[in-house]
């Protein structure tokens, strides 16, 4: 695999192969990293949660954007930690800071996703059992 990224060419063959380098890399993470995997079983338990509470269309959107902004950014956290790991041989203090603070983005934003949910989820499900 070619991994020059000052390549200039452009072109459709270029473009496609860029979806097989995302697929790649999809299929990295998920192998690779536990969390990726409890997101995305996170993210299918709220799609059908959504869908027996039927949720209103702008509920389904920012659900979708949550859901896949946490899995994005669990991939690029796996990237910075990748990175880190190549460009140091031992431990050093500004590695582990950049390792922990990427976590910290993920935990963050899904802290934020889980206060979102609640509140789109909890008025359902106070309904259903009133």
């Amino acid at each position: 695999m070619n991994m020059d990224s000052r390549e200039t060419k452009f072109g459709l063959f270029r473009f496609l192969k860029s979806f097989g380098y995302a697929a790649e890399g999809m299929k990295s993470v998920w192998a690779t990293e536990q969390n990726f995997r409890i997101h995305s079983f996170m993210g299918v338990a709220v799609f059908l949660f959504a869908y027996l509470l039927s949720v209103s269309t702008m509920e389904w959107i920012i659900l979708i954007i949550l859901v896949f902004s946490v899995l994005a950014l669990e991939t690029m956290n796996t990237a910075i930690e990748k990175a880190v790991d190549l460009s140091v041989d031992e431990y050093h203090p500004l590695a582990k800071a950049a390792k922990d603070l990427a976590s910290a983005a993920v935990l963050l934003f899904a802290i934020c996703t889980a206060i979102v949910g609640a509140i789109i989820f909890l008025p359902k499900l106070l309904e259903l059992i009133n």
